[in-house]
């Protein structure tokens, strides 16, 4: 496998990575009062890639 495939068989991940990752953001700015501080879920959306985004949808929001 050369470069050039590899780096076509990561872009979707990458997509998928940053489209989470925005969306939560906006999602963790809009609401006014998420289960734990914003600064952790924040921090937690950023630095833990696909994971990150993923725990705060199904555990850090609250309805509102």
């Amino acid at each position: 496998m050369d470069q050039s495939t590899i780096v076509l068989l990561l872009l979707p991940i990458l997509f998928i990575q940053l489209g989470l990752m925005i969306f939560a953001l906006v999602d963790l700015i809009k609401n006014p009062n998420p289960n734990g501080p914003k600064w952790m879920w924040a921090v937690l959306i950023v630095v833990v890639n696909i994971i990150g985004p993923i725990l705060y949808l199904v555990i850090g929001r609250r309805n509102y």
